[in-house]
């Protein structure tokens, strides 16, 4: 009888420890348990925010120098990374037939010019010839009334007048005729000058030469380019920007540049110009970033991660992006209140690239906010703060 009472009063005393131990395991982390979060507090501070782009580094003034006839390259003066100043020489073509062409050019405008001397004299030489027979046909005229001369004299000394006024206009015409040709052969002469003088490839601007296309004994089309340069005050990088963000990027906006060479060094530059058109298919916008200070060792075409500083403010609420939810058509975030969640909706603003939300409204400072939960809350869920969900193993 004693043994029978034992026994019941042991498995009495296994049930209920059994039974308080499923209520605890319910309790601490089964679905009665409180919901592990990690908090957040709502601080007023400075909000700066930023937009983040990919681009190479190429310059606005580039130059193309080559011929603009066809010729063979005859010797080329300057190498790549070479330093340049504005009309220097850096290559030669060689000239071929232009050197003669330039003096039967030369030779043919003097030729012109002493020509259209002689047509000078000759108007001079017919000038007074017109005013000797005006003269004469005038006196003989007078005469003739007077009855010295006979009619046939008068007429005769009449005629001398008209053809002397005729031959004076064929010499002025003719003297018109070797101004045109001084002038048509000077122009000629000055074109196979200029085209002697493409011969020689001088730079336009003071640069660097970044390609050397073509070496002597090299035979070029008209166009065709011999040596690349260009302006290095105009280097800039050119950025790609998510069009989503490119909103907010405006001229004059400071950058930072992180060179592909130069991975851990930030140079300080600033936006020079946002490009009208963007690009449908990667919908990114073009931005021109420019350097505060050139650096000396760089590549053209050489990867850069900009960084440009859009906004900055002093006073300003922001949040952890991962607070802010979407439930119900409303967007906010979850406070803690009493050991309680509650859902309060909030109105944001912009987001940082450290994930910041604004909240323009629906947040005071000092709330404390739930960033990050086990599971999905529920209004009224008991929530139990924690440093971290992801369990450290020991």
């Amino acid at each position: 009888m004693r043994w029978q009472i034992l026994r019941v009063v042991g498995l009495t005393v296994l049930g209920i420890g059994l039974l308080a131990g499923f209520i605890l395991l319910m309790v601490r982390s089964g679905p009665l348990a409180p919901v592990r979060v990690t908090l957040a507090t709502v601080e007023r501070g400075t909000f700066e925010n930023a937009v983040f782009g990919v681009g190479t580094v190429d310059a606005e003034r580039s130059y193309a120098i080559g011929p603009t006839v066809p010729g063979r390259v005859l010797a080329v003066h300057a190498d790549v990374g070479g330093m340049v100043r504005a009309g220097q020489l850096l290559a030669e073509m060689d000239p071929v037939e232009l050197d003669a062409r330039l003096s039967a050019s030369r030779a043919a405008s003097a030729r012109a010019v002493h020509a259209l001397e002689a047509a000078r004299a000759q108007v001079r030489d017919a000038e007074v010839r017109q005013a000797l027979a005006g003269r004469n046909a005038r006196r003989y005229a007078s005469l003739g009334e007077q009855a010295f001369f006979s009619d046939a004299a008068v007429e005769a000394k009449r005629q001398e007048a008209d053809s002397a006024g005729a031959q004076l206009q064929a010499v002025r015409a003719q003297l018109d005729a070797a101004r045109m040709d001084v002038e048509r052969l000077e122009a000629e002469r000055v074109a196979v000058e200029r085209q002697r003088a493409n011969v020689r490839l001088v730079a336009p601007v003071a640069g660097v030469v970044t390609a050397r296309d073509a070496e002597p004994g090299t035979t070029l089309v008209a166009g065709q380019t011999v040596l690349r340069m260009v302006d290095p005050a105009s280097v800039r990088v050119r950025t790609r920007i998510d069009q989503g963000r490119a909103g907010s990027v405006r001229a004059g906006q400071a950058a930072s540049i992180v060179l592909r060479s130069r991975p851990g060094l930030a140079l300080p530059g600033r936006v020079s110009r946002v490009e009208l058109n963007g690009d449908a298919v990667t919908e990114e916008r073009i931005v021109q970033v420019v350097f505060d200070e050139v650096p000396q060792d760089f590549a053209f075409g050489e990867l850069a991660e900009v960084t440009i500083a859009t906004t900055r403010g002093a006073d300003v609420l922001a949040v952890p992006g991962a607070a802010v939810h979407d439930r119900g058509g409303r967007r906010g975030v979850w406070t803690v209140a009493d050991g309680a969640a509650a859902f309060v909706p909030v109105r944001t603003g912009e987001t940082a690239l450290d994930g910041r939300v604004v909240v323009l409204d629906g947040l005071q400072a000092g709330d404390r906010v739930v960033v990050h939960s086990a599971r999905e809350l529920e209004a009224g869920d008991r929530v139990s703060p924690t440093e971290s969900l992801v369990a450290v193993k020991r």
